[in-house]
């Protein structure tokens, strides 16, 4: 028997809407949740009870009652749809969430990645927003953001990722902003800023390294002994990693060559690696009522 259904997504709300982690606080309950279900139920593509995920989200410091409201507020924005069991519920996730991770855990990927292959060109937007359509300025540099576009300058939005030319078209289209935007693709060629200035102008980055640096300390190099603190231990190192994405342009190696962002995604990927069976198998005995 369906659970109460969750609020529908509209078209136009998905599409120009990257991620719902955009929208949440570090270290929420919502954001805690949306890491365990990327982490740990996504890769079974199986439901999850909801005993399980109030087990592991007391474990991450959630009491149970911020919990539940957390699943409720999960489902009500349709990111999950509950099957109800008796007296239990399972939580399957949504189409919608499904895609959001399926391409989070790509820009996760591409963390640690040097981009070698770039080829020194980059993809300009000039966009302006008319007065009439200021609403759509939040969404506008959110979107844009979340494609690691820089803002070195008012209305010049910028990115080295060329390939991301289809995800911020579609973003302009759907603003209804194509009639005050141009776009070029090429490289610098030495009028005005430099290469490093505009990255400099573009992008946080010093405060965007003492991010990393804090997640690196946290993580250098932890010693889980328990199973349930080794489960406990990579979701939390994981959930503070796929919170870069929203923040780190992944600018290739020729524009930052010892960019600390790579260093700390790539031994944040290790320690997940090192412990995925042992957190598979938890997780297993978890979603069977072993506590």
């Amino acid at each position: 028997m369906k659970a109460s259904p969750p609020s529908a997504l509209s078209e136009a709300s998905v599409a120009t809407t990257p991620s719902p982690q955009a929208g949440l606080n570090r270290g929420s309950a919502r954001s805690v949740l949306m890491t365990v279900l990327g982490e740990l139920v996504w890769p079974t593509g199986q439901p999850a009870r909801t005993s399980a995920l109030l087990y592991v989200m007391a474990g991450l410091g959630i009491e149970e009652a911020t919990a539940r409201q957390a699943i409720i507020r999960g489902a009500e924005s349709g990111w999950i749809e509950g099957e109800k069991h008796g007296r239990e519920v399972s939580w399957s996730l949504t189409p919608y969430l499904t895609r959001v991770f399926e391409e989070g855990s790509r820009r996760v990927d591409d963390l640690s990645d040097p981009f070698p292959e770039w080829d020194s060109r980059w993809l300009v937007l000039f966009i302006t927003v008319p007065k009439a359509q200021r609403s759509h300025r939040k969404r506008l540099y959110g979107d844009l953001t979340w494609a690691g576009f820089g803002n070195p300058a008012p209305g010049v939005w910028l990115s080295p990722h060329g390939e991301r030319h289809v995800q911020v078209s579609e973003v302009v289209r759907r603003l209804g902003l194509a009639e005050s935007t141009m776009s070029f693709h090429g490289p610098v060629d030495g009028v005005g800023l430099s290469e490093a200035e505009i990255v400099t102008k573009g992008w946080d980055l010093d405060s965007l390294a003492q991010d990393y640096a804090e997640v690196y300390e946290e993580f250098r190099a932890p010693q889980p002994q328990s199973p349930d603190e080794v489960l406990f231990t990579e979701v939390r190192a994981v959930g503070q990693l796929q919170r870069f994405p929203f923040t780190d342009p992944q600018l290739p190696a020729a524009l930052l060559p010892d960019w600390i962002g790579r260093r700390v995604a790539d031994h944040i990927q290790s320690l997940r690696r090192r412990w995925a069976r042992d957190v598979t198998e938890r997780w297993a005995e978890i979603s069977r009522g072993e506590y």
